[in-house]
């Protein structure tokens, strides 16, 4: 057994064993445990510097997500857009694969909560299943292996999947979203990038929320990943009492370059069922992305975006930065809010045919 598979067993799981490490009332870690998913690792538990830290709140379970009504179970209905159970096909030349039940630690705010942890969601028909799926389709250029976690399986089970993905002529990219340099950094093996090398163009999306995450051996983990010449991007969730002011924020990611990991998305929490004590404004967002852009290098500024509610995909939210457009110049406003013209190029005047009306989905599709 390999050493990260020995740190995942040692993991706390069992209400009494969560309870004792952080002084909660096994009772109520009970409750949450019936309704989702429970387990940090004790990698992760160990830089938890006290109770109620950026840290303890991603994983540490709290009443307050049984005691909200709002939120729903699939918020972003990726259900609706499963041919498959293993796949979600919600654009039009990219899916998403998901290969693995379950995680090393479980996100409080995780979007799939009614789904992670249940090994009735995985089964290995779904696995052939899901290939079968990409293999019929040659829309499909671009594939996002995840679960769970897709690197909690062993190296051979995650090669055998990249394998049959690699030898799908019209699959272009893989790509792999994990957790692990994040929960459970020794899972990052030499053997691992080894294997994963193997299958380029590759790239991996990490996800780290708060810069006390990125430690020496997170970021051993991800310089043996970039080293292998993975390509690596972060998705950071904007989470209240985590991560949502400027100087946290701008620190994560100015930190991740100093790691070879470029900063990709900042999502807007979901809007999942008992995950709403995570949830800051849009403004706040807005605010969070003013105090990156400009402030610091555009490598460590990622889109801030909302995954739409109703299926309706990642839609970018950006400050008001046009402050007007007409034929003679546009008003610009920087980050420092001092305006500027932009001239506009002149160009002979044409008759103009009357617009065509746009052509909208229903909404009665989505909402």
């Amino acid at each position: 057994m390999d050493d990260w598979q020995q740190i995942l067993q040692h993991s706390l799981r069992t209400p009494e064993e969560i309870a004792q490490r952080f002084g909660l009332d096994v009772n109520e870690v009970r409750k949450i445990g019936q309704a989702f998913k429970i387990q940090i690792t004790p990698y992760y538990a160990s830089l938890i510097k006290r109770k109620g830290d950026p840290l303890y709140r991603q994983v540490v379970p709290d009443l307050a997500e049984l005691a909200e009504n709002s939120g729903e179970d699939d918020p972003l209905e990726e259900d609706l857009d499963s041919p498959v159970p293993s796949i979600v096909h919600r654009y039009p030349d990219r899916v998403l694969f998901l290969v693995a039940h379950s995680c090393a630690s479980y996100c409080r705010f995780c979007t799939r909560k009614r789904k992670v942890g249940d090994i009735s969601k995985i089964h290995p028909r779904y696995i052939e299943d899901g290939i079968n799926y990409i293999r019929e389709h040659p829309e499909v250029r671009d594939v996002i292996v995840s679960g769970g976690d897709p690197l909690i399986l062993s190296d051979d089970r995650l090669e055998s999947i990249l394998s049959q993905l690699r030898s799908i002529p019209h699959v272009e990219i893989i790509r792999i979203g994990t957790r692990m340099p994040c929960y459970l950094p020794q899972r990052i093996t030499e053997e691992l990038t080894s294997m994963l090398k193997k299958y380029h163009p590759l790239y991996l999306n990490v996800h780290f929320n708060h810069p006390d995450e990125i430690t020496a051996e997170a970021a051993r983990a991800l310089n043996l990943l970039a080293d292998a010449g993975i390509p690596l991007g972060n998705q950071t969730v904007l989470l209240k009492g985590v991560n949502d002011d400027v100087e946290t924020m701008r620190k994560l990611m100015q930190k991740l370059l100093t790691v070879r990991v470029r900063p990709y998305y900042i999502y807007q929490a979901d809007y999942v069922r008992g995950t709403d004590h995570f949830r800051t404004t849009v403004e706040k967002g807005l605010e969070i992305y003013q105090g990156l852009r400009g402030w610091t290098s555009g490598l460590a500024v990622p889109q801030y975006v909302i995954d739409a509610p109703g299926g309706g995909g990642k839609i970018p939210l950006i400050p008001e930065y046009v402050q007007s457009i007409s034929d003679e110049k546009v008003v610009l406003r920087n980050y420092t809010g001092e305006l500027f013209v932009y001239p506009q190029v002149k160009t002979p005047k044409r008759r103009r045919s009357r617009p065509q009306p746009p052509c909208f989905v229903s909404s009665s599709q989505r909402v």
